[in-house]
């Protein structure tokens, strides 16, 4: 990597310390080392095949769920271990939310899609509940669309109001991490901008990690970028990590510069 993503003086939210992902005998990752800001974008580009979804998935355990997984080095979240044997992956899903390249709306009404998650995690008094959908539809400008049919299946909404439901039901168990996997690429890009609007906004109180196959998203809203490729050895590596201006304006990296100018990729 041409350029370090940890300074010992900094804070940071989350911290990979030589991140290896083995699934089986397959080794998906190798030695990413890097830091990611508080209230702030990051963006995680790269060729397909490098691994950027394997490591956005490593940042809330969700790689777990899969058989003959193995994780080496350490992940930190806000400078305590993740992987720690003593955490409670429960918690862990619950300050770092998820949401996923196509809207996955559970089937249900659009307001128990929202009340699910607190409801989970102990939520019972009806009006607080009610409060709690309010406020994460309307963080997610979704309110003056749906407050009078809440109780019509989320299913049946336009894949875009879905994907911003989706995000309303991260946001209603109180994250402190959004991850976003790609969440736009399945959209309009009218629904994309609004995608990317409602990012810019939630960014000023989390952080939010996204991956991304458009150089042009990540130039729009991402304040860092993190470039992946294959190695030699066919392994996932990380290769450049900036802020974004200055990775698309000054690439450090030949790597870099020959992907985000589409030599290759």
């Amino acid at each position: 990597m041409s350029e370090s993503g940890l300074k010992p003086q900094m804070k940071y939210k989350i911290e990979t310390k030589a991140v290896n992902l083995h699934y089986g005998s397959f080794h998906a990752l190798k030695d990413v080392t890097m830091g990611i800001r508080d209230c702030s974008i990051t963006a995680i580009i790269g060729p397909s095949g490098c691994g950027k979804s394997s490591l956005l998935r490593l940042f809330n355990r969700t790689n777990d769920l899969i058989p003959g997984v193995k994780i080496g080095g350490d992940i930190l979240l806000d400078g305590d271990s993740i992987y720690d044997k003593s955490k409670d992956i429960s918690v862990i899903r619950k300050r770092v939310g998820m949401v996923f390249q196509k809207p996955n709306v559970f089937p249900m009404s659009i307001y128990d899609n929202i009340i699910i998650g607190p409801k989970h995690h102990g939520v019972k008094n009806r009006s607080k509940l009610e409060e709690i959908s309010e406020s994460c539809l309307k963080q997610v400008a979704l309110w003056d669309e749906v407050k009078d049919i809440l109780k019509k299946s989320a299913l049946d909404l336009p894949a875009g109001q879905q994907q911003r439901l989706c995000i309303a039901r991260a946001l209603a168990v109180e994250p402190e991490v959004i991850l976003m996997d790609e969440s736009c690429s399945a959209l309009d890009p009218e629904s994309t901008m609004k995608i990317e609007e409602l990012m810019a906004n939630l960014a000023q109180k989390y952080s939010i990690i996204i991956v991304t196959h458009s150089m042009e998203q990540a130039v729009r809203v991402s304040d860092w970028s993190a470039f992946m490729m294959i190695n030699e050895d066919k392994i996932g590596t990380l290769v450049e990590y900036s802020e974004t201006t200055k990775m698309f304006q000054n690439p450090k990296d030949q790597r870099t510069e020959d992907y985000i100018t589409g030599r290759f990729g």
